[in-house]
């Protein structure tokens, strides 16, 4: 059986003049017997026999076809040089395969530096923009820290202040310890009965004191920070001097808990002596304590309570005849402040507003016990353009705004049933005052500031009665 043999050659070489010259020679041949015969090609690098029968004339060019015996390709090809072919076909085949499979891997690493590629280009967005954030931030941070340096600096020099008084205390601690060598004991003995003599004295003289006119408001000393930004605290005015229980209220509605501590130091120390639950809710923050009993506004009503904390049981409750509560006349900031009980040196008094006095503020003077309302003064200051108020001497005080920058804008004496308009600042420093109630005893105004109770100083002008006056 005929076989198709590829034979490589090299361009130009001896070998394939020779073979070229034998076809040709063959060709010739053929034509002249016109003998069937098979086609071979051939082309400028070698000779790619493919053997097909035909008959007919054959055309000799760059493409040549010739006849060829069945054994021609065994005399042209000699056994060794098949052999080289062979390995070199083979060796091609090796080489295609390896070119391949290169060109798949090279491919490959082209799809993966495309990706490494991307991923740099992203890296480095991100870098950019993760920088342009933090830089952002940090900035932010030093806006929020620029206002704390006036604070620091005050701090600095209230340090250096602090550090100053230590000084002096401890100078004239060594005074005193020197005088104290000096004295004997009875030197000492004289000096300490002149020290009583002139408290003595000193009381003698605060009992002269006439009730005062309001001149000025410092402050605040801010003693704790809890609760909701509502809420009441407070002293009783009426109590001893070696009482000093504080009275806690958190919220202005729906709650019944107060809290009782035995000194001012236990308060800001959270330490609790006693809770007392009530028979009934509060409603605004406008209560008080005088002569141990809590006076509350009853719970969606224009009720007074009198609750005594020694007992836990109601002494008295009485309506606010046409008061109107539950936010129909409260202060401005709201929270059902529409009854506010007050005591000072003249006794007990509550403030609200009545359609009858077209919503401005009526003042009215309480007997403690009974509750029953002993006189009444119609204002012409609206309720609601009140940020709170309080009783001095019987002379109602108001504010004209719960918010930062308010101050004492309007006064109304009962004493002279007239009113004045005034100018007393005071330093609202938490920005939300839900609560303010002056205290007798310790002439101080009692504040509820957004979460923090805080301590007014009060300022008075006072007339010292002589003894032609008494």
């Amino acid at each position: 059986m005929k076989q198709l043999y590829t034979v490589p050659f090299e361009r130009n070489s001896e070998r394939v003049k020779e073979l070229r010259h034998q076809y040709v020679q063959r060709v010739m041949e053929l034509e002249v017997n016109h003998t069937p015969h098979e086609i071979i090609y051939v082309d400028e690098a070698g000779f790619n026999l493919t053997k097909t029968r035909r008959r007919g004339r054959n055309v000799i060019g760059k493409k040549a076809t010739v006849d060829v015996p069945d054994d021609l390709h065994q005399q042209l090809v000699p056994e060794a040089e098949r052999e080289q072919v062979q390995n070199m076909s083979q060796s091609i085949e090796v080489l295609n395969l390896r070119t391949q499979r290169d060109f798949q891997y090279v491919m490959k690493m082209e799809n993966q530096m495309k990706g490494l590629r991307t991923k740099f280009r992203q890296v480095e967005d991100d870098r950019k923009t993760i920088m342009a954030k933090n830089f952002q931030e940090l900035k932010e941070k030093m806006d929020e820290l620029q206002p704390l340096i006036p604070v620091l600096e005050q701090y600095k020099t209230d340090a250096q202040l602090i550090s100053s008084f230590k000084e002096e205390i401890r100078n004239l601690s060594m005074v005193l310890t020197a005088i104290q060598e000096e004295m004997g004991a009875y030197d000492y003995d004289e000096l300490y009965q002149r020290v009583l003599r002139l408290d003595s004295r000193l009381r003698n003289c605060m009992g002269k004191l006439t009730c005062g006119k309001l001149m000025k408001i410092t402050g605040p000393v801010t003693i704790k920070t809890s609760g909701t930004r509502f809420g009441a605290w407070m002293t009783d005015p009426q109590a001893s001097q070696r009482n000093n229980r504080v009275w806690y209220m958190d919220s202005y509605t729906n709650s019944k808990i107060v809290r009782e501590y035995k000194t001012m130091e236990d308060f800001v120390a959270n330490v609790v002596s006693r809770t007392y639950n009530l028979p009934f809710k509060w409603e605004g923050t406008g209560h008080v304590v005088y002569n141990g009993s809590l006076y509350y506004n009853k719970y969606q009503s224009n009720i007074i309570v009198k609750y005594s904390f020694e007992t836990g049981r109601v002494l008295a409750q009485r309506a606010l005849e046409y008061a109107g509560f539950h936010n129909t006349y409260p202060y401005s900031w709201g929270g059902y402040s529409d009854i506010d009980v007050m005591a000072d040196e003249l006794g007990m008094w509550v403030v609200y507003a009545t359609n009858q006095n077209a919503g401005n503020i009526v003042i009215a003077q309480m007997d403690p016990d009974t509750l029953e309302v002993q006189k009444t003064w119609n204002t012409e200051y609206s309720k609601r353009n009140a940020g709170e108020s309080f009783m001095i001497c019987g002379t109602l005080y108001i504010t004209n705004s719960h918010l930062t920058g308010a101050k004492v804008y309007y006064s109304y004496s009962t004493k002279t049933s007239s009113y004045e308009y005034t100018d007393i600042p005071f330093h609202n420093q938490y920005f939300h005052m839900s609560m303010l109630d002056y205290n007798a005893r310790e002439r101080a105004l009692y504040a509820w500031n957004n979460g923090h109770q805080v301590l007014f100083n009060v300022t008075l002008f006072h007339v010292i009665k002589t003894e032609d006056d008494s």
